[in-house]
């Protein structure tokens, strides 16, 4: 993995983390324990499913650059295959508060968002390669 993707990574995870730890607790004040497993989840789904993108991208750019776009645009597309398909298996879940997952997702990925934009940002890239002193002489 790059440096800078890492950076991003951990850059939006540390604090979504954060984020699902203040969810967490407002799930378990306002739901019980329910609404704590519901936080809990919504936790855990918002941070897989946006870490897997970023390594997948990522492995990707380094094995052909070509390949990043069709990459992303297929995690994006089983992601949200992945998301119908747990909220239909978790639409009749008696064990957690299906509001607070969904609050919980909601929340978590508008921090992730802005916080990896935020170190994106930041992040001073090239994209432009420099050219080396031996390549300026062969041409």
């Amino acid at each position: 993995m790059e440096t800078t993707d890492a950076r991003i990574l951990r850059g939006a995870a540390i604090p979504t983390l954060l984020a699902g730890a203040v969810a967490l607790a407002a799930g378990g004040l306002l739901a019980g324990a329910q609404g704590a497993v519901g936080a809990a989840l919504g936790t855990v789904v918002v941070l897989l499913f946006f870490g897997i993108s970023i390594l997948a991208v990522s492995y990707s750019a380094r094995v052909s650059p070509q390949l990043l776009m069709p990459v992303a645009m297929f995690t994006y597309l089983v992601k949200v295959f992945a998301m119908l398909g747990l909220i239909a298996l978790l639409r009749d879940a008696s064990w957690m508060h299906g509001r607070t997952f969904g609050f919980t997702v909601l929340g978590c990925t508008a921090v992730w968002l802005a916080f990896e934009i935020r170190v994106f940002v930041k992040t001073k890239m090239l994209y432009v390669e420099p050219v080396s002193g031996a390549d300026k002489g062969s041409r």
